[in-house]
């Protein structure tokens, strides 16, 4: 749930009925009405009156109690608020609830309890004092977890115990939250990619569309617009005023593609090779989006995700930003597929024009690193990271042919390295830029400069 908003539902009996509060005794409960009972028995075999009237008090208490737990009508009412909503991996989220209690009697004491997943934690657990009529109690905790995912708040309990601790009835809310843990990322320095197109944001390559009064394409006058671009052909066609469309900004874009096949990766938890690749995509859509590029996320399967924009592409700034949060949040469940090629992302790929490529690969053989080698577009910027997983699992050196088929793929122009555990993608980057460049290589602007 957003932080700052709230899901407010009423308190129910979920039993409906009798027999479901004595199903509520506790055990002290059930002692007292066994004990009762064998009073009971005892007077009537030994001819004690005393004796079953100590009998009667014993069994009909804990009913009694029964009874008036059960005929309890607190109205009250819970929400949940999460802050926040959306979390990256190893971060913290708060929960904050709160109870009203809407009736006009004040309730007892109250046991209140919040099921949440086990990675997200032990299970909470609070101790509420009488609440006053029209009075609240707020309480929160927190959660946190080592996985991605999205994991379902609720319902929320209450349980409602009698002065005497004879009964215990739990009553639930219906509404749930969800907490999405999204991947980590990683910020990573501006670089400058030969090959890559220059749009808006990283430089001011922008595309005419005027090229004679054949091709104007006109839109209506805004306040402000200067008064010597009105097109007055088309002002009289339309009949209102018309202005000329000068200039349009053209974004660079950006395909991540993520290998996901189950054959391509081994070990699972958070520090396995497929973890590391979809932090990496991660971090690259969200640096990319910084810098003003127009970004989409390819999968191995061939679906484009969020795919808002044309072909996939996020559109304008606003969109960038929920397009973000869609990916992100597609990223956060995103598991193996049960593919075995990547003939798929590359059908998307071979029809050009798609801008920088950056790729998170497992493992390649020969038959893919021929396929990947042909993804890269003639005067394209593609850069490659691939993770072998025999070096994950055991932890020793990129084995050799692993480094071969590196070399083919930095032969078709691909700027391509080796991820080896624990490595940072910071780093890499970094390592990538410094590498000598061909025409997709990534280079320093200039020789004093930083990156760009």
């Amino acid at each position: 749930m957003p932080a700052g908003g709230s899901a407010v539902a009423e308190g129910k009996d979920p039993g409906g009925g009798m027999r479901a509060a004595l199903g509520g005794l506790t055990t002290r409960g059930r002692s007292f009405v066994a004990a009762g009972v064998a009073a009971a028995v005892c007077a009537y075999v030994l001819g004690q009156s005393d004796l079953l009237r100590v009998g009667l008090l014993l069994a009909v208490l804990p009913l009694i109690c029964v009874a008036v737990l059960y005929r309890t009508r607190y109205r009250v009412a819970g929400s949940r608020r999460l802050s926040p909503s959306r979390v990256p991996v190893g971060s913290e989220a708060r929960v904050h609830l709160r109870m009203d209690n809407v009736s006009r009697l004040p309730t007892g004491l109250l046991m209140l309890q919040d099921h949440v997943p086990y990675v997200l934690g032990p299970r909470p657990r609070f101790v509420l004092d009488r609440v006053e009529a029209g009075g609240r109690r707020e309480v929160s905790y927190r959660v946190r977890s080592d996985l991605r995912g999205r994991y379902p708040l609720g319902p929320l309990q209450l349980r409602l115990n009698d002065p005497f601790g004879m009964c215990e009835l739990t009553r639930s809310f219906s509404a749930f939250d969800t907490l999405t843990v999204i991947p980590r990322t990683e910020s990573l320095p501006y670089v400058r990619l030969v090959g890559e197109a220059q749009g808006h944001g990283d430089g001011q390559q922008r595309s005419l569309a005027l090229a004679g009064d054949d091709d104007i394409i006109p839109r209506s006058y805004r306040y402000g617009d200067d008064l010597r671009r009105v097109h007055w052909r088309s002002t009289a066609r339309y009949g209102e005023l018309m202005v000329r469309r000068e200039e349009q900004p053209q974004r660079a874009r950006c395909t991540v593609l993520l290998d996901t096949r189950g054959i391509a990766y081994q070990g699972v938890g958070p520090d396995a090779a497929f973890e590391w690749a979809v932090s990496g995509a991660a971090s690259v859509l969200v640096h990319m989006l910084e810098r003003g590029y127009s970004v989409r996320l390819l999968t191995d399967t061939g679906s484009s995700l969020p795919g808002e924009g044309a072909d996939g592409f996020t559109g304008g700034a606003q969109e960038s930003a929920d397009s973000a949060g869609l990916m992100m949040d597609t990223l956060a469940v995103v598991d193996h597929s049960d593919g075995e090629g990547l003939s798929s992302a590359y059908d998307v790929l071979r029809g050009g024009g798609e801008g920088l490529l950056v790729a998170f690969f497992g493992d390649l053989d020969d038959e893919q690193t021929t396929l990947v080698a042909r993804m890269r577009q003639r005067g394209g910027a593609a850069v490659a990271f691939v993770l072998d997983s025999e070096t994950w699992v055991t932890g020793g050196a990129v084995a050799g042919e692993v480094e071969d088929r590196l070399v083919r793929l930095r032969e078709a122009g691909w700027t391509a390295l080796a991820v080896s555990p624990g490595s940072s993608l910071r780093a890499l980057w970094e390592q990538a830029g410094a590498q000598p460049g061909d025409s997709a290589g990534i280079r320093l602007n200039g020789d004093t400069g930083g990156w760009s």
